[in-house]
């Protein structure tokens, strides 16, 4: 039987669920069924919805409620959704609990971590003492547009089996203090933190990129990493 992947979702306009097909074309062409998952406020259903999960997709979206890690909102902080923040928090928490496989892509690496006990940039530019690459790249969501560095012997290089390769790149915000029991395993060149592993748990990956978008074109990085993903549920 295949194994039930949880994708979460954005709320547009207070009213409607959405998703990028992408994430559900991913996790099908790994071989599991997603399942796309309500923001539910009630934590006892929250539980109920990890127990029945065997893996959950964190996906991107909108901006996160810096007063999670003790801030005030920056001006140039974006459109954020308490909901879905809140849902998501209690979600992987329990996840974690359960040690069941999570992989949290972009947005969701950042909530990942603020979970954990991390925080993070409201804005990578206006919070940065160094010049920056373009994180918000002008092309499309298919493309490689920057070089991220892998930390050599870290679970992710084993995965991958590279050191170095390019992403695509759609972000503003961006992790800044590692959350506990995680470790960096990828920066970019200009230090911003791309990817990052518990080293507690089977299979807990946080990504600062898309490879959700690149996996409909084939990037073998990508290919590998959703396919390791569910083959991690059993192993």
């Amino acid at each position: 039987m295949k194994k039930i992947i949880g994708i979460t979702t954005d709320i547009k306009n207070e009213k409607l669920l959405t998703t990028g097909l992408d994430n559900i074309k991913s996790i099908v062409k790994s071989g599991a069924v997603p399942v796309v998952l309500p923001n539910l406020d009630d934590e006892d259903s929250i539980n109920q919805l990890a127990e029945l999960i065997d893996g959950l997709l964190v996906t991107g979206g909108g901006d996160i409620d810096p007063t999670l890690f003790g801030e005030e909102p920056h001006p140039n902080l974006g459109e954020i959704c308490p909901d879905r923040d809140r849902f998501e928090m209690l979600l992987i928490t329990k996840l974690l609990e359960l040690d069941k496989p999570i992989l949290a892509i972009c947005r969701g690496c950042q909530i990942l971590n603020l979970a954990t006990g991390g925080d993070m940039h409201q804005d990578i530019y206006a919070q940065s003492q160094r010049p920056l690459l373009q994180h918000y790249q002008k092309a499309p969501r298919t493309h490689t547009s920057h070089y991220i560095d892998v930390t050599e012997n870290s679970f992710y290089q084993k995965i991958v089996q590279a050191t170095r390769f390019k992403v695509n790149s759609y972000h503003h915000q961006a992790v800044r203090k590692i959350g506990d029991g995680f470790e960096v395993c990828a920066k970019s060149s200009d230090g911003i933190i791309e990817a990052f592993e518990s080293k507690k748990h089977r299979f807990v990956i946080g990504i600062q990129w898309h490879p959700e978008n690149l996996f409909q074109n084939e990037d073998i990085f990508s290919l590998i990493l959703f396919k390791y993903f569910v083959y991690s549920i059993d192993n």
